[in-house]
Formats: structure tokens, sequence, C-alpha cells
């Protein structure tokens, strides 16, 4: 692959471009959806909208990593890019809520391919002492589309039409595939090499099965038509069909030739070892971050606006540690950074497990600022950790399965989370009769719901003793979400102990073609560990 130096830099913009797609569309849609919904109708299927992108998107990641190791990284990037930008277009044209599922469907289906693709380019094009900076410096572009998102978003539904936050991705992504195509060689190869469809088949309907068990499972009378409970022999059957394939694709990749996941990559313990630690970061970081805009709108009583821009100062930490936690790569081990990054998510999360309607805003950001620092250490350091295991022929395959577990890993967690909640804050509600026996029984029933909370002309009409009570509901509910989320990433911290003390290895020392190093700890060379 080419790595000239005059197009190395039109490489990493076009790279960004396709990066900045991503991420931003994860988060421009997030304020514009109740325009969206006020025009479509269709409030119902509201979730939909975020949960087949993130269906679609997570089912491709490994199949884009892997058809990228097999046909190359630049047509299956365009390809991705194509998909992507195809779907965008659909989005903007969708007359209502089914048509607009369908095509954030297909937009889910490129994403799969931009992120972890694009990481693989990084670490084909980037000598390995300078992969580092460039991880980080794309863990910080994400970051910042997190910030920037809402914004734009807000702007496009106050000045246009809703459906410029679907054709703003055009623009970016017609000169990102520009630039990818004209920028990036790669050398071509006559080896015919298969592709392995039925493992394929198998691990996308394991992967939909269970992610739609977890999007759909919860109390349908808190949530709606769409899900069922958690015992239903709905989603019984789903997961029992995610067990079932997943066990057949375990046995279709003993036998394929070329493997959809080649299972011999976790014998190697830094992929192992990386992938647990991906889940656990994941189940624990987006399971409690979710929730933060809620806590703050529900019990500290800031305005929707606001809330939607409270997650700033963790997202700036983010990008500042990010391009730290990249630098410092490369002169010290995995486990030190993981571990320190696992160890800061931990301590911010049970300091916000702490916070009450007496929390100031002050003390709220400062322990976002600690988890956020914590999380950027951590990002770029699983995807240089697992590309310094393998040669380039399953760099791709290698990269995706990153981003692949964590995207596993943040559904896992937001659904968890959801349901603890939901659980907890019926509790805190259980009690509220016994507590208030002065005021009617129907008038109470009107009062009992902590989202007259995130209303704020239905708050200033509460009493001031039940709006204290509902308060206390609503800490009951998420206090236990920030613990949850740090006892997890606690745990991960513990698992960051098998890495050893494997860290970046010199050019000279990295493995070639399919090659996978093995176990470091029987395999000790000065050179490689600090």
């Amino acid at each position: 692959m080419s790595s000239e130096p005059k197009k190395v830099a039109w490489i990493i913009v076009g790279l960004m471009l396709g990066m900045l797609l991503g991420a931003l569309d994860q988060t421009i849609i997030s304020t514009a959806m109740p325009t969206v919904i006020r025009d479509l109708g269709g409030i119902a299927m509201y979730s939909w909208v975020f949960s087949i992108y993130m269906l679609t998107s997570t089912t491709s990641m490994p199949i884009f990593g892997k058809l990228a190791d097999l046909y190359g990284r630049k047509r299956i990037y365009l390809v991705g890019i194509g998909i992507f930008v195809i779907g965008s277009a659909l989005c903007g044209l969708a007359t209502n809520m089914t048509e607009l599922i369908i095509y954030r469907g297909l937009q889910g289906i490129g994403a799969g391919a931009l992120m972890p693709i694009a990481m693989t380019i990084i670490g084909d094009i980037m000598p390995v002492e300078k992969r580092g900076k460039m991880q980080g410096l794309f863990g910080g572009v994400m970051a910042l589309s997190s910030i920037i998102g809402p914004a734009i978003g807000g702007f496009i539904v106050e000045h246009l039409n809703w459906s410029w936050i679907f054709y703003v991705n055009l623009p970016f992504g017609i000169a990102a595939m520009v630039i990818i195509g004209s920028a990036l060689k790669e050398s071509r190869t006559n080896e015919k090499r298969s592709i392995d469809w039925l493992g394929a088949l198998t691990l996308s309907g394991a992967i939909v099965s269970g992610l739609l068990g977890l999007v759909l499972g919860g109390d349908p009378e808190a949530a709606g038509s769409l899900h069922y409970a958690w015992g239903s022999p709905q989603i019984i059957g789903l997961f029992s069909a995610c067990a079932i394939l997943l066990g057949l694709f375990l046995w279709v990749e003993t036998k394929a030739k070329e493997p959809m996941i080649p299972l011999h990559l976790f014998k190697n313990k830094v992929i192992s070892v990386t992938s647990m630690i991906a889940v656990l970061m994941s189940v624990g970081m987006f399971g409690a971050i979710t929730y933060i805009p809620l806590f703050v709108q529900g019990v500290i009583g800031v305005s929707p606006s606001i809330a939607g821009y409270i997650l700033t100062p963790l997202m700036l930490s983010v990008v500042a540690s990010a391009i730290i936690g990249g630098r410092m790569s490369s002169k010290v081990s995995y486990r030190t950074l993981i571990g320190t990054g696992m160890i800061l998510i931990g301590i911010g999360f049970t300091f916000m497990s702490t916070m009450d309607a007496g929390t100031s805003k002050l003390l709220i950001i400062l322990y976002m600022i600690v988890a956020g620092l914590g999380m950027g250490l951590i990002m770029p350091t699983l995807n240089i950790a697992v590309q310094g295991e393998v040669g380039a022929t399953s760099r791709g395959i290698v990269t995706s399965l990153i981003q692949f577990f964590r995207s596993i890993g943040a559904t896992v967690g937001v659904s968890i989370m959801g349901v603890m909640m939901t659980n907890r804050m019926a509790d805190g509600l259980s009690g509220m009769g016994e507590k208030f026996r002065q005021i009617p029984a129907e008038q109470l029933k009107q009062f009992a719901n902590p989202q007259l909370l995130l209303d704020a002309n239905a708050r200033l009409k509460l009493p001031a003793d039940i709006l204290t009570e509902l308060q206390q509901v609503f800490v009951h509910g998420l206090s236990g979400i920030f613990l949850a989320g740090s006892l997890i990433v606690f745990a991960g911290v513990i698992i960051t102990f098998f890495l050893g003390k494997a860290r970046m290895l010199p050019q000279v020392t990295m493995p070639m073609d399919n090659d996978v190093r093995p176990n470091k700890d029987s395999v000790l060379q000065q050179s490689e560990f600090v």
C-alpha cells in the first residue's frame, strides 16, 4: 500500500472526513428527532430510528473488516462510504417513519465500514511509532463530533428543513471518496481467496437476534407496544436463536477455508484480553454516560438545551487524553495505559453515584472530566494493541473486532442499565402512598410520575414535598446505574493485568503477513516490554 509522504496527508484528510460522517451522524440526529416526529408522525417507532442503525452497523463491522483483508482496504472502504451516502440521501427523502427506519438501516450498514477500516488503513500507512499519535487524533475527531453534533442538528432544524441533517453527509462523503480513491494506492494480487458466506450469515443472524432481544425487551406498558416482557416467548426465542446461531457460527469457523473471524486470533493473549476489556469498558461507559443528561434535567432541573450539552466537558477531556494516550503508547505498556484509564472511569462513575439534588454543576463537571480522561486513554490503545499483534492481511479483521466488541458492549450496557433504572424507580414510587396519605389516591397517581420532572411547566406545578420525593426517586434510579457502571469498569481493571508487560513493538519486530504473534510471556524480547 502506498504511503508516499506527499499523499499520506491527503489520505488522513479523507479518512477523517469518513470518520466524521459516521460519528457525527450518531449525534446530529438526536436534537432533530422531535421535529422529524412532528412531520412524519409515528412516535411509537421513535427508538427504532436509533436501534436499527446500531443493529446494522454492529452486524456489518466484522464482515467489512474481513472483506477489507480479502479484497483491499480501499475498495471496501469506498463501498462502505458509498452505501452510507446513498442511505443518507434516501433518509432525507423519507415520507414516513417506516421509510426512514429502512433507510437508516442502510446507513448503518455503510457506517460499519467507516471506523474499523479507517483505523486499519492508518495501521497500514503509518510506521508503528506514529500509530499511537494518529489513533489518538482520530479518537479526538470522534469525541469532537459528539460535541458539535447536537448544535449542528439544532441549527439545521431551526433554520433549514430536517432533511438536511442527512443531506449534509453527501458533500463530505463524496469528498472523502474522491480523496481516498485518488490518494490511496494498493498493490493488487492475483491470489484467489474465498468468502465465508455461511459464517457471515450465521454471525449476522446471531448478532441481530441478540441485539433485537436487548432492544425489544422491557416493560410493554412503560416502553410501548414494540416491546415485550423479558420472560415473554418473543424475547426468549430471540436469545435462544442467538445462542444457537452463535454455536453454529463457531462450528462453521473451524471448517471454513477463509473464516469470517479466524478463531486462532484469540489464542493471542493481547487480542483476547483487549476484546474482553472493550466489552466491559463499553458496558460500563455507555450504560452510565447515556443517563447523565437525564440526571441533570430530571434531578438538577436544567433546561433540555443545557442537558443536551452537559456531556461537553466529558468529551473535551476524552479528546485531550486520547491525544496524550496515543503519544504515550510507544513509551509505556498497554496495561499501564488501559489500567489507568479504567481506574479513572471507575472513580468518575463512583463519584457520580453519590450525586443528588444538592450536587453542584461544578462537581458534576469535575466527575465527568475524571471519567473522560480515562476513556480517552483506552480508546486508541485498544486499536494499537491488536494491530501490533498481526500482519497486514489480518489487520482489518482485528481492528473491526475491537469496534464490534465495543458496539456490543454499548448495546448491552444501555439495555441493562435501562432495566435497572426502571426497576429502581418503580421501587421508589411504590412507597409514595405511605408517605402522602393526605393526598387523594387519584391525585397522587397523577403525581407519581418521574417524567413530570422533565417538563418545566409540570415541574413548577408540583407541590414542594412531591417534587423532592420525585427527585429522590430519580436519584435512587440513576445512582444505581452509575455505581453498576463503576463496578463493571473496575472488573475490567482486573482483566488488564492479564496483558502482562506487552507494549508497542519496534517496526523491525512487527509480525508479517498472516503471522500472529504468540503469547508474549513465552517470547521475551527486551525491546517489547517496559
